[in-house]
Formats: C-alpha cells, structure tokens, sequence
C-alpha cells in the first residue's frame, strides 16, 4: 500500500485560496493583539470606569429579549459571523480540501482532538473538586489567527504546507471547541425554539441546493435562525457555524464562484479585522489591581489553563500526529520533518478567541473567576507567544544543521 504524506503539498488550485486566507488571518491576528493589549490597558487606567461602562452597556429592543450588553452582543452576535467563516471554510475542506481524503484527515484531526483532549485532561488534573473544574473548555481552543500573526513575524520562511496543516488543524479545532460549547455550556435548552431554528436550518439548505442566491431572502433568514439559536438557550455561535457547513462550495456552470467561496471571502476580512477584534476588546479587560503576579500564579484556575495550553496542546497534537503516522502508514513530505509539527504544536498552545468565549460563558455570574481567568488566558498567550517563536527558532537551526554539507 502506497504511503500518503501527513503534509503533502498544498495543489496548485487551492494555493492561492489558501495565500489569501493566510494572508487575512494574519492581519486579524494583529489586530487581535491589539486589541487585547488595548483593552487590557484601558481596564487598569485612570479612565477603566469608561471601559466598564461600555462593555456592561446594555442595548437592543427589550421586546424580543434582546436587549443585552455590548459584552454578549460581541460573543453571541459578532463571533457567530466569525463561526459562519469557519463552518463555511470547514465545508470547503470537507468537500475539495484536506478533509476531502479520508486517509489525509485522520492526522489533523488526530491532531487536533489529541491537542484538545490532553489539554482538558491537564486543566482538570489541576482544578478537579473545586468550583473552576467546569471550565475545562478553556484550554482546548487554538486560536489560528493569533498563531499566523506570529508565524507572519518569526517564521516567514516556514514552507506553506506547515500553515496548511495548522490551518486545517485549527479549522477541526474550531469546530470541537464551538461542539463543546454547544453541548456543555449552553443553557437549559427551550424545545421549541430549538425545533424552529432546525426547521429553519432545513429551508436554508433547501435554497442552497436549488441555487438560490438572493440576499433578501438569505439576510433576514439568517438573522432569525440566529434569533431562535440564541432564545433556544443554545450558544447563538452555533448558529453561524450550522449555517457555513451547509453553504454550498461548489461551483454550478456559469458561476464564477460557489456561493460558499464568495461568501467567505466578502465576510473573512470583516470577521478577522472587525468582528474578533471587537470581541477581544470588550472580552480581554480585566483589572488587575490588588492582584499580584504571585497570587495569580498559584490560583488552581490559571495553572489549568497555562499547563493546558502550553504543555497539554502541543504534546497532544505531536502525540496525535505520531500515533496517526504510526497507524495509518502516513509518513511526512520529504521536504519537511518532524520539527515541523513541533512547530504546529506550539503554535497550537496560542488560545485566545474562544478560550475567552468559554470564560465569560462559564464565570458569568462569578466576577472573581472571571477577572483570574481572562488575566490568565492574557498571560499564557503572551508565554505561548514566546515559546512558539523559541521552538520556530529552534527548528530553523535544526534544519540548517541537518541540511549542512558535511566535512
């Protein structure tokens, strides 16, 4: 039996889709940085009242339950647009990418759920009997536009099959960690709502499958599965992403591009440059004082998430790969090596996004759970930065070593 590689090459037809979704990922991860460094200043300034009074600033009409805080409006409202991309771009590798070949995506998403589990298994090893054990979503989340930001500044020579395999890697883990949310920390669930929101579901693919492409139609569809996801007491995010999977990625004669591509890629520059940066604004500002580095340190709570992302996601992903690569005959490309997943891995313990979905999901009604973690969650991504970059660095000087001529 012919071996497959772990991380063939990118085909021509999908690399230039691929450039440019690389290319918008990265840029909405600086802009998530700076938004979280903003946020984080502004909520220990002199000026933090303002801070708090905008994220707890309640609007919406009252009428339909909606009238809610900028905080939720960002996590239920802007981060379903963000999952809309991800479902959408999940189908596309399902039906035409790396998903689309069994054998090619048992290792990613190995990879992927070996990341997620480990670091669960880790956080609870920590937090088990006390009250932040049911936080143990925290760390399985890798956020793939915070890691192409940083591969964008430390690891520009890295080869694009790398980014493909973390892209895909992060795609499966979006889709986990949005599953997790969905099935563990939603609230009580109202049937009826429920069942109106898959009623609806069903009449969007119906209009996918038969070509329909009017937005008066989609818009307002849209918005009320949206409405009925959030009233049923499952996350509202999980409508976005029900919604990108069952978008059509295929291309029909006389189509320049399938209704999922050209969705994805009007709406992939306002999700990575607006909707997850104004999510982490009003989502990443803690005030910090009276906490001493000390204190935060020796919470139960910041060592889950910590030790579960920087230790727990990358041995995961690298133990997954090793285990899939064993038993699938998969082998890597000749043009790559093993340092390669130690660099995905690493890149896999940078957690951001939803990791502050699940915080404020879970701590909502605990203030002081809620400031330790998202103090936490800043500081293991600022230790995760640097220990991504170390190990890029590490595997540059490896290569070179091995590539060497010798003497």
């Amino acid at each position: 039996m012919p071996e497959s590689p772990i991380l063939q090459p990118v085909p021509r037809n999908q690399r230039r889709r691929l450039i440019k979704a690389l290319r918008n990922e990265t840029v909405g991860g600086v802009l998530l940085l700076v938004s979280a460094l903003f946020a984080l200043i502004w909520a220990n300034s002199g000026w933090q009242h303002s801070y708090f009074a905008l994220t707890g600033f309640e609007v919406g009409p009252q009428q339909l339950g909606l009238h809610l805080s900028v905080s939720v409006w960002a996590a239920d409202f802007l981060l379903a647009l963000f999952f809309f991309v991800v479902g959408v771009e999940l189908k596309h590798e399902i039906v035409t990418g790396t998903l689309s070949n069994p054998r090619l995506a048992a290792v990613p998403m190995a990879a992927a759920l070996g990341g997620m589990m480990s670091a669960a298994i880790i956080f609870l090893a920590f937090t088990h009997g006390t009250p932040a054990e049911s936080a143990w979503g925290i760390p399985i989340s890798t956020d793939v536009a915070f890691a192409l930001a940083v591969l964008a500044v430390v690891g520009r020579s890295l080869p694009i099959e790398l980014r493909s395999f973390l892209l895909t890697l992060a795609v499966v883990n979006d889709l986990g960690a949005i599953s997790v949310i969905a099935i563990v920390y939603s609230d009580d669930l109202h049937l009826k709502f429920f069942l109106v929101a898959i009623g609806l579901l069903v009449i969007f693919a119906i209009l996918q499958r038969r070509g329909m492409s009017s937005l008066v139609i989609y818009i307002p569809l849209a918005l009320v599965i949206w409405y009925m996801t959030f009233k049923s007491g499952i996350h509202a995010t999980v409508a976005g992403v029900a919604m990108g999977l069952l978008m059509r990625v295929t291309k029909r004669e006389g189509e320049i591009e399938s209704p999922g591509d050209l969705c994805e890629h009007r709406l992939r520059p306002v999700t990575a440059g607006v909707c997850v940066p104004l999510f982490a604004l009003v989502a990443a500002g803690v005030n910090v004082a009276g906490t001493t580095l000390s204190d935060t340190l020796h919470s139960h709570l910041t060592q889950g998430i910590m030790l579960g992302l920087i230790v727990g996601q990358p041995v995961g992903v690298i133990l997954a790969a090793l285990l899939a690569a064993r038993f699938t005959r998969g082998s890597l490309n000749p043009s790559l090596s093993w340092w390669d997943v130690a660099v995905v891995g690493s890149l896999a313990s940078i957690g951001f996004t939803v990791a502050l979905l699940i915080t404020q999901v879970t701590f909502e009604h605990d203030s002081a759970s809620l400031a330790t973690a998202k103090f936490a969650i800043v500081l293991t991504n600022g230790v995760a930065i640097i220990v991504a970059s170390a190990v890029i660095g590490l595997r540059t000087l490896a290569i070179r070593a091995y590539s060497a001529p010798k003497i």
